[in-house]
């Protein structure tokens, strides 16, 4: 019921080296210019209670990342305002792009990745995040992702 990218879509393993890169399993930054964190677009499954979702990054500005490092094990992050981001993973299972849909990062309790929000267009993402999926699309994106083309 869940996948998740290992790294931001202008990670490049030769960054591994640089002093001012680096990459965690929750953020990520690129020359020390780049920021990113990861969080979860949540996608209600139709028809019960569970919840699908993608394992994305979203950058962020620096000060929001510096933030979002400063409250990262804050007993009360799930306060703070979203962050604004722009998503930077490209999910190959739609037609249209998804790097750099506009999203909101909400900060959840400890222990909880951040809730990826995506601004709410037309874009076939960002659909089924407000409406849902149904469990035949749910084994669809399982066979896509396990057995690609």
């Amino acid at each position: 019921m869940s996948y998740s990218i290992t790294a931001p879509d202008v990670w490049e393993p030769s960054f591994e080296g640089d002093p001012d890169s680096m990459l965690s399993p929750d953020q990520c930054v690129v020359k020390g210019q780049h920021f990113f964190i990861k969080g979860l677009i949540e996608i209600p499954v139709i028809g019960g209670q569970d919840v699908f979702s993608w394992g994305v990054w979203v950058s962020l500005s620096r000060d929001d990342f510096a933030r979002a490092l400063e409250v990262r094990n804050a007993e009360h992050r799930d306060a703070e305002k979203p962050y604004f981001g722009w998503l930077s993973t490209e999910l190959a299972l739609y037609s249209e792009g998804t790097t750099n849909l506009k999203t909101n990062a909400h900060t959840r309790p400890v222990g909880k990745r951040p809730l990826i929000e995506l601004e709410p267009t037309d874009h076939p993402l960002a659909v089924e995040q407000r409406t849902g999926i149904t469990r035949d699309r749910v084994r669809e994106i399982a066979m896509a992702v396990l057995h690609p083309a």
